[in-house]
């Protein structure tokens, strides 16, 4: 999908030729009248008749109105203007023309009070979203007919005041997209080693650098908790190392660690059959950093990124960890391996200590980890845990901002209770109560030398059922985290790319080549 944002003032969007008009009004919309251009009064007439009134996702559609260019006009409301709103009514109208011949669409905001950079963003971001199709397994899928979207200002100072956000929803739906697409992957199309390939090739467009360490490499750090993991399958883990350095070589880097189960049978505590399938997603927070990482390699933020990734898969195999083994992590502390369903959090301790050897300003963990998570908050707020409570409220910002939205839960001491074992420094599972905040507190005992958050994703990466597949959560709410950090140390425009106004064309993502 094609991405262009254009001054279009009333008169001249009522002779701009197009598939689809979309139109953004919000409740009350005054600068209607049923006088005047061709629009002003279709869209005066509608208000004044009742047939519309700009509730939130309400659309009101006309097929070669009058008057107008365009061969479809489609009045949708966006409530109280509000960017989760704008947001709804995009995916209404872009929904609404998956089954139409439309391949140019102009979606006009001239009906809103301040249609600025934030809501260009989002009007790019939930056009994506709307029009994305899953097609590597499945190469004969239905595709949205949509080619072009443009996104129309009334002028040209609100055109100047929207480049920011226009550059910033085009990375991001390059950076959502290459989420999506990994987590969507069965997992012999996303082995530990394809998810390797995929992150050298992001190596490939410049200012990000990757490095793959396998077994070997892996056992020479001493990570016996992520080797334990992997011991049960026949395919090798891979420990995937990024970097982008977007500011001064002496700024201490944000971390971001993504847990990379390519799939989990639950081991020797194996799974039920039901909806095992859906356990491909156990890698949603790997694709989350690749994804954040091809977004930043868009917009060229002043900071400096390092991604690890911690990849393996979790199999019942005959050299599977087993029920009551005990195994000793990088930072030396043995642990007592009661569960071996909760894998994410084995491998994700190794990660922690190694990320210390970067020096970290922050460093914030990424992972599907807890079916208790999804109890506590369902699929609408991540669930997040921090060390530090500055860390926590940018996190918690940025959710806010992203529309990616996450929700902090505690992390009292008394919850490790459940944790102590007297064969072990720690065992990797207390019991059923608070299961999220247990696993938490497991991951907390591997990052006291940095200030640290936690997201647990389990409820927000993927959709089951009839919707089933990947979100590209969290992706939105980690690029604008990175962007307020770079802001706020640079004291400056944290985008440093140059803006295009039309934004080059994107694609699915390659297949890679195994590493």
């Amino acid at each position: 999908m094609d991405f262009e944002l254009k001054t279009l003032t009333r008169s001249r969007i009522c002779s701009e030729k197009c598939d689809a008009l979309v139109l953004l009004m919000p409740l009350g919309a005054g600068a209607f009248s049923s006088e005047g251009d061709a629009l002003s009064q279709l869209t005066g007439l509608a208000i004044e008749s009742g047939d519309f009134e700009g509730k939130a996702g309400k659309m009101l559609a006309a097929y070669r109105p009058q008057g107008l260019s365009a061969t479809r006009l489609m009045l949708v409301g966006v409530g109280d203007g509000s960017l989760k709103n704008i947001r709804l009514a995009v995916l209404a109208a872009m929904g609404a023309l998956k089954n139409s011949n439309a391949k140019r669409v102009v979606i006009d905001s001239s009906a809103l009070a301040e249609p600025g950079s934030a809501m260009v963003c989002t009007v790019v971001v939930a056009c994506a979203d709307a029009a994305y199709v899953y097609t590597t397994t499945k190469p004969k899928a239905t595709l949205s007919p949509v080619e072009r979207v443009t996104v129309a200002v009334p002028s040209a100072s609100l055109l100047n005041a929207a480049t920011a956000g226009f550059a910033k929803g085009v990375g991001l739906v390059k950076g959502i997209a290459l989420a999506k697409e990994w987590a969507n992957r069965p997992a012999n199309h996303a082995t530990p080693t394809l998810l390797a390939g995929a992150a050298q090739d992001l190596g490939k467009l410049g200012g990000i650098k990757v490095e793959i360490l396998g077994p070997k490499e892996v056992a020479k750090l001493g990570m016996g908790s992520f080797m334990a993991v992997a011991q049960g399958s026949g395919e090798p883990l891979r420990l995937i190392v990024l970097r982008y350095d977007g500011a001064d070589k002496n700024a201490a880097p944000v971390v971001l660690v993504g847990k990379g189960i390519t799939f989990d049978t639950g081991g020797i505590s194996i799974k039920p059959a039901a909806e095992m399938d859906e356990m491909k997603y156990d890698m949603c927070g790997a694709a989350s950093v690749l994804g954040t990482f091809r977004t930043l390699a868009e917009l060229k933020p002043a900071i400096n990124v390092i991604g690890l990734i911690p990849a393996c898969e979790n199999m019942p195999d005959g050299r599977a960890i087993k029920p009551g083994d005990v195994v000793t992590s990088m930072s030396g502390q043995s642990i007592e391996i009661l569960n071996t369903d909760a894998e994410g959090r084995l491998v994700l301790c190794d990660a922690l200590t190694y990320a210390e050897s970067f020096k970290p300003a922050a460093v914030v963990d990424i992972a599907t980890l807890t079916g208790a998570c999804v109890v506590a908050l369902g699929g609408v707020r991540s669930g997040l845990f921090s060390s530090d409570d500055a860390l926590a409220q940018s996190l918690m910002a940025a959710g806010e901002s992203s529309l990616d939205l996450c929700w902090r839960l505690p992390l009292d001491e008394d919850y490790a209770e459940g944790l102590k074992t007297n064969f072990a420094d720690v065992a990797n599972v207390a019991g059923r109560a608070g299961g999220a905040i247990t696993a938490a507190k497991f991951l907390q005992r591997f990052a006291n030398k940095f200030a640290w958050a936690h997201l647990d994703i389990a409820g927000t990466a993927w959709k089951g059922g009839a919707a089933k597949g990947a979100t590209g959560r969290p992706v939105a709410l980690l690029v604008d985290y990175l962007l307020a950090q770079a802001s706020v140390a640079g004291g400056a425009q944290a985008i440093t790319a140059p803006v295009k106004i039309r934004a080059t064309k994107t694609r699915p993502a390659p297949r890679p080549s195994a590493p």
